[in-house]
């Protein structure tokens, strides 16, 4: 498969700058891979497709508020860091990317906030947009965590051109989010209500929580025709031995199980033993999954639509069959489907 493969014209009017009013009331597209059916539906109308005992395994990364605005030394220019992770928390240290790049150089010092009380020195150009910071900050590293939280924005993907509203703190982050670190919401997730997840239990359905902190990885844009020659950015992943237990066991039974968004997919596609179960895991990847790609753990996901070109179209290719992606997407833009972050979702059996 080539980059070219994966372009499609995608009406700019489908870039979802709203998430659906009801987090379980956005649009669902049902694709069944037996009979290459395609179904619409509502996002709380998949329990109909699960049964007891089925597995769910969800992301429970939280995002941090990562997008910050500062003021350049002398010339006061506006200058926005968008925290990528943190390289160590006794001096600080923190990988960012920086907006406008050019204007930015090793030894330059932002200032954030009003009192200036936060200052950051450039101390590493680590790639054409990307750099390492220091913060200076004259406090606990609790009070400097603290302040990073009170001047930062909810790190909205740049395709939404409005300014962060007070909503979107609480929608763009999943019911479940739990551990903070990522700096892109997994998307799928958002649909989930408190009740669909009730309804869900009640049905007999368990749920697998892992981490995946979503980074720079998922969704760096691939920028050569040859697919194998991208690399991906790294992300954090922690899978636990409930996890793990909960995903072996519906796997030896033959259970339905649901990767919930191409992070959760990817994490555990991370952590495959040699006999074709579920490891244990608590480090890093780079996995880029597309076709054609064999799939261990998982036979269903959700997600959601995908921009052209992604790494994550991808994966969901990969998983579905590309052409069957390709009838799905074209489906989805005749019937006008919400695309990207807080777009619909779709449903892969």
């Amino acid at each position: 498969m080539k980059l070219s493969h994966f372009s499609f014209e995608l009406p700019m009017d489908l870039l979802a700058e709203y998430p659906s009013e009801i987090r379980d009331e956005a649009r669902l597209m049902v694709l069944n891979r037996a009979d290459q059916s395609i179904e619409h539906k509502e996002f709380k109308d998949l329990i109909d497709y699960f049964d007891e005992d089925d597995v769910m395994i969800l992301n429970n990364t939280k995002v941090f508020p990562a997008r910050l605005f500062g003021n350049k030394e002398k010339t006061g220019a506006r200058i926005e860091v968008f925290l990528l992770r943190e390289l160590n928390a006794d001096q600080r240290l923190w990988d960012v990317l920086v907006d406008p790049a050019r204007k930015i150089r090793i030894g330059n010092k932002l200032y954030f906030g009003d009192d200036d009380m936060l200052v950051a020195e450039v101390i590493d150009n680590t790639t054409s947009r990307g750099r390492t910071l220091r913060f200076l900050y004259d406090g606990s590293y609790h009070d400097f965590r603290k302040k990073l939280k009170e001047l930062g924005q909810t790190p909205l993907p740049k395709y939404i051109k409005r300014d962060v509203e007070p909503e979107d703190e609480d929608r763009y982050q999943t019911i479940y989010a739990k551990n903070e670190g990522a700096v892109a919401a997994p998307t799928a997730g958002l649909h989930f209500s408190r009740h669909l997840l009730k309804r869900l239990e009640i049905k007999g359905l368990k749920f697998a929580e892992i981490t995946l902190h979503v980074g720079l990885g998922t969704f760096n844009p691939v920028e050569v025709e040859d697919l194998s020659k991208h690399k991906m950015d790294s992300e954090e992943i922690v899978i636990d031995r409930f996890a793990t237990h909960t995903i072996n066991h519906a796997l030896k039974t033959k259970k339905r199980i649901c990767a919930v968004g191409t992070t959760a997919m990817r994490a555990i596609e991370s952590s495959v033993s040699s006999s074709g179960t579920l490891n244990e895991y608590d480090g890093w990847t780079n996995k880029f999954i597309f076709p054609p790609y064999e799939f261990s753990i998982a036979n269903s996901m959700i997600t959601n639509f995908h921009t052209p070109k992604s790494t994550l179209l991808m994966m969901a290719s990969a998983f579905a069959g590309h052409d069957f992606i390709k009838r799905a997407y074209d489906e989805a833009i005749k019937e006008k489907y919400k695309f990207y972050s807080y777009g619909d979702a779709m449903l892969i059996i």
